[in-house]
């Protein structure tokens, strides 16, 4: 079980009269629980990102704090890091090595056994279609391969939550969809999976649950058909653009 309370978090510019207090993330709390796939939504600038960076101990939390079954993110960071896979739109990835060089990398970097990560390596590779280009430079694959790669990485040690950033954006249908279709594949083998995205095709094909974040805050969450029966929509963008843009047309009547 993945358990957030209260989360949040402030960043501060400038000094003087010039300094400024931004509070990106606002008691921010939900749980998501061992087969489900949570869709965290939200325009630019909303604290998605920034919740998901306090989630995988990038950036410390002003306030509150987050659980993994007994452990916390602010006092058992390590532990808490070992049990999270991060996928994140910033990953940079060396062109120089191939995807089998970076899979071994990183596998010692999380402190696996070169057995444990062999096995791991031989199964990311075929669930994922990445056999014909696994030793190839990274400089030399298409967007969908890097992608691709990126997703085996954060995943090399078989983490319990998947926290993934916009997984799909920029990728091409075929390549979207497998990412995807491997993403439920996690979730019914009894991973947590987060999942941040602008697409609500994706969100609502995917996603057991949904929380709607505007400007740091949690307005609403829950099951699609809950959070449908709770408004005056009928699917999940209109209620997305109802709390983004209040005063403009959606579902073709004015808000």
């Amino acid at each position: 079980m993945l358990r957030v309370e209260n989360l949040s978090k402030e960043f501060h510019s400038g000094r003087g009269k010039n300094a400024k207090t931004v509070q990106a993330v606002k008691n921010l709390s939900f749980q998501c629980k061992p087969g489900e796939i949570y869709g965290l939504l939200g325009p630019n600038g909303a604290g998605k990102t920034t919740t998901l960076r306090c989630l995988s101990t990038l950036i410390k939390p002003t306030s509150g704090n987050a659980w993994i079954d007994q452990f916390n993110v602010l006092d058992h960071g390590q532990m808490f890091r070992s049990k999270i896979g991060f996928l994140t739109s910033d990953m940079k990835l060396d062109g120089y090595f191939s995807p089998d060089y970076m899979m071994n990398w990183f596998g010692r970097l999380n402190k696996m056994q070169d057995s444990e990560i062999e096995q791991r390596k031989e199964k990311l590779f075929v669930d994922l279609k990445m056999t014909d280009f696994i030793h190839k430079k990274i400089d030399e694959l298409s967007s969908g391969m890097k992608q691709k790669t990126a997703v085996a990485i954060s995943l090399i040690h078989d983490p319990d939550v998947i926290i993934f950033d916009e997984p799909t954006n920029g990728l091409d249908i075929v390549t979207s969809k497998s990412v995807t279709d491997f993403l439920v594949s996690r979730a019914e083998s009894g991973k947590i999976v987060i999942l941040s995205t602008h697409n609500m095709t994706i969100a609502e094909k995917l996603c057991d649950r949904f929380g709607i974040l505007v400007e740091g805050e949690l307005k609403e969450e829950g099951t699609l058909s809950g959070i449908i029966q709770g408004s005056d929509w009928d699917n999940l963008e209109d209620v997305f653009f109802s709390y983004i843009m209040p005063d403009s047309t959606v579902g073709g009547e004015h808000v």
